[in-house]
């Protein structure tokens, strides 16, 4: 038998994006919501579904969802571009505005799919690091873009895995100092204290900018793979050239639909999340680990004495499963736990307390 084509050799060196997916109890590592969505939502989709027509294709516009994403952000419908996932919406821009040739800017560590999309594009990735509390470092991303002129530049507000929002100052001199695009990664936008909305009628060049959120996170609806961009109308008719035809089903978007008329339900998610986040904060300072604000759904924090590894295998002994970051350039040592409910959190931080415990009474953890 013949062996099968190669890939392309530029893809060999790369690995594809996974989270650890084992049986656990209490799952804090993927920054889901913890509740799920409204109840009426679910009778309302139920509704909807059974009243399409699924041997007739959805709306390839995703007309009446791109609306009601439009009057939530006070733009117009033709400023908003939909796909399946922030991830999707990621990869269109890549599609549109890179490859060969062309280059996109991260500031490492950050969400790895930012450079794994480049890369798969073909567009050459050029990054910067980061300062010691994880934050960007202005003149260091001001010198990169300056000098690299990457036709798009991404920057993760607030950043995952490290959680920090960056300034919206920040934002406007990478504007200032590039004439390709700038990408604002919200899909934590909700829990931040401010968004890079609020620039979009400041500063001249703001056509230049793009803001990308995503439903799975504050909206309680991973499930349904569903994101979005605010840009320019000409970014936004770009974005569609690239997308596959209909690439939105039908259920996605009276999903994506519905959820924008519980609007309160899922401000209301945010502020308990929140609060969450202080107590859980609070509780890891108390504990033999060093642990970082965060802006977003989720907490970085390092043991300071034991192995990040074993820490992670032992909570998962304990049916408690978060993200293990401790190989990852930049973040050696860390894990990232997602801010869950009330109970989660206590369970986590039992078993986490038990894990440090064991180690420190030089038993096995």
């Amino acid at each position: 038998m013949s062996p099968l084509v190669p890939v392309r050799e530029d893809l060999t060196v790369l690995e594809g994006y996974h989270s650890a997916q084992v049986p656990a109890k209490v799952r804090l590592n993927t920054n889901e919501s913890p509740f799920p969505p409204p109840e009426t939502w679910r009778e309302q989709l139920a509704d909807a579904v059974a009243a399409t027509s699924f041997n007739r294709y959805p709306d390839r516009e995703a007309s009446r969802l791109r609306a009601g994403v439009a009057a939530l952000h006070d733009v117009r419908a033709e400023e908003v571009f939909c796909a399946n996932g922030s991830n999707e919406v990621l990869q269109c821009l890549l599609l549109a505005y890179g490859g060969p040739g062309r280059s996109a800017a991260t500031f490492e560590p950050t969400y790895a799919l930012h450079s794994h999309i480049a890369r798969v594009t073909g567009t050459t990735v050029v990054s910067g690091g980061r300062c010691a509390d994880f934050t960007i470092d202005g003149a260091e991303a001001i010198e990169l873009v300056e000098r690299a002129q990457p036709v798009l530049t991404f920057v993760c507000s607030p950043n995952n895995p490290t959680g920090r929002a960056e300034s919206l100052e920040l934002i406007a001199k990478l504007l200032a100092a590039t004439e390709g695009l700038v990408v604002v990664d919200e899909a934590y936008g909700q829990f931040a204290p401010h968004s890079a909305l609020e620039l979009r009628e400041q500063t001249e060049g703001l056509g230049r900018l793009v803001v990308v959120r995503t439903f799975s996170k504050t909206w309680s609806m991973a499930a349904a793979r569903l994101g979005y961009l605010v840009a320019d109308p000409e970014v936004v008719a770009a974005c569609m050239q690239v997308a596959l035809p209909y690439h939105l089903s039908a259920v996605t978007q009276e999903a994506g639909r519905l959820a924008l008329t519980f609007v309160d339900e899922m401000e209301a998610r945010v502020a308990i999340v929140a609060e969450e986040r202080g107590r859980l904060f609070g509780a890891l300072a108390e504990l033999a680990v060093e642990v970082w604000p965060s802006d977003a759904n989720f907490l970085l924090f390092r043991p300071t004495s034991h192995d990040a590894r074993k820490v992670w295998e032992s909570l998962v002994e304990r049916s408690v499963l978060i993200r293990d970051c401790s190989s990852w350039p930049g973040l050696e040592g860390c894990l990232r736990v997602t801010v869950g409910s009330p109970s989660e959190n206590a369970l986590f931080l039992g078993a986490l307390r038990d894990v440090l415990g064991a180690t420190e009474r030089g038993e096995t953890p």
